[in-house]
C-alpha cells in the first residue's frame, strides 16, 4: 500500500465529467433498493435505503462542486486555492456513506464496514485527488495580489455578462462587431494576467471600457431588435468600431511595455556580464 500513488491526469473538462459519472454507479443499486422496498411495503428497509441513497447523492453533489472549482483553478493563470474543499468533504462523506450502507442498512460486521469505508476514501483520493491547496500567485511587487485577482475577476464577470447578451443578438453585423471587440478584450485580460504589473495602467480599460460595452449590450438586448431604428443601429456599429480600435491600441501598448521590459533586462544582463 505504501507504493500507491495518486492518479493525476491532465485537467480536461470532458475527463472530469466522465470521472464524475462513475459516482452515479453508487446511486443506481441504492435507487433500485429503495423502489423495491417501497413496493414490498418494507418500510424499515425503505427508510434505511433512502438515507443511504441521500448520503451518496450528497457525495455526488459535493464532488461535482469540487470538480467545477478545480477546473476553474487549473484553467486560471492566477488563482487562490479554493477555500472550501468540496472534494475532501466528498471523500470523507463517501466513507461515512459506505460505512452506513454496509453496517446499518446492510449486514456487514463493524470491522468489515470500517474496512470498506476506509477503502472507499482511499479509492476516491487515488482516482480524483483532493482539492488544490496552493495559491497560483507570484510576487507582484507593490501591487497587492488581492487587487489583481479582484480586478480580473470583475472584468471576467462583465465579459461573461456580455457573452450572454451576445447570444440574444440576432443582427449579424452587430453580433460580429460585439464578438470581435469581446475577443480582443479577452486577449488583453490574458496579457494582463501574464504580466499583472500592467494592471494599474490598464485599469481604465478594465473598468471603463469593458463596463461600457456591458451596459450597451445590456440596453440593446433589453429591447426588441425590430424596434431599434436604423440610426441607433448605425451609431452602435460605429461605436463598436471605435471600441475595437481602442482595444487594439491598448493591446499594442501592453506589448510595447513588455518589449521595453525585455530590453531593460537585456541591458542589465549585459552590464552584469561586463563586470
Amino acid at each position: 500500500m505504501s507504493s500507491a500513488k495518486r492518479y493525476n491526469p491532465p485537467m480536461v473538462d470532458a475527463d472530469r465529467i466522465k470521472k464524475g459519472f462513475l459516482l452515479y454507479l453508487f446511486l443506481v443499486p441504492l435507487f433500485l433498493s429503495v423502489v423495491i422496498a417501497l413496493f414490498k411495503m418494507k418500510f424499515a428497509a425503505f427508510f434505511l435505503d433512502t438515507i443511504a441513497f441521500l448520503l451518496f447523492f450528497a457525495v455526488l453533489w459535493l464532488s461535482k462542486k469540487g470538480f467545477a472549482q478545480e477546473i476553474n483553478y487549473r484553467n486560471a493563470k492566477l488563482a487562490k486555492a479554493p477555500k472550501i474543499h468540496y472534494k475532501e468533504f466528498a471523500a470523507y462523506l463517501l466513507g461515512v456513506a459506505t460505512f452506513y450502507t454496509a453496517f446499518v442498512a446492510g449486514s456487514a460486521s463493524l470491522v468489515e464496514s470500517l474496512f470498506w469505508a476506509g477503502l472507499s476514501i482511499l479509492g476516491y483520493w487515488l482516482y480524483y485527488g483532493f482539492d488544490p491547496h496552493e495559491d497560483k500567485l507570484e510576487d507582484f511587487g507593490d501591487i497587492s495580489a488581492d487587487v489583481v485577482l479582484k480586478t480580473l475577476q470583475e472584468a471576467h464577470g462583465k465579459i461573461g455578462a456580455i457573452e450572454k447578451d451576445i447570444e440574444k443578438i440576432h443582427d449579424r453585423a452587430v453580433h460580429e462587431k460585439v464578438t470581435l471587440a469581446l475577443d480582443q478584450a479577452k486577449t488583453i485580460l490574458d496579457a494582463i494576467a501574464d504580466d499583472p504589473k500592467d494592471i494599474r495602467s490598464a485599469r481604465k480599460f478594465l473598468i471603463v471600457y469593458i463596463d461600457g460595452v456591458a451596459k450597451v449590450t445590456s440596453s440593446y438586448t433589453a429591447m426588441d431588435e425590430k424596434e431599434i431604428n436604423e440610426e441607433s443601429r448605425e451609431k452602435l456599429l460605429q461605436l463598436m468600431e471605435e471600441v475595437e480600435a481602442r482595444f487594439q491600441k491598448e493591446l499594442k501598448r501592453l506589448k510595447a511595455n513588455n518589449q521595453f521590459d525585455l530590453d531593460v533586462h537585456i541591458d542589465v544582463l549585459k552590464e552584469q556580464i561586463k563586470h
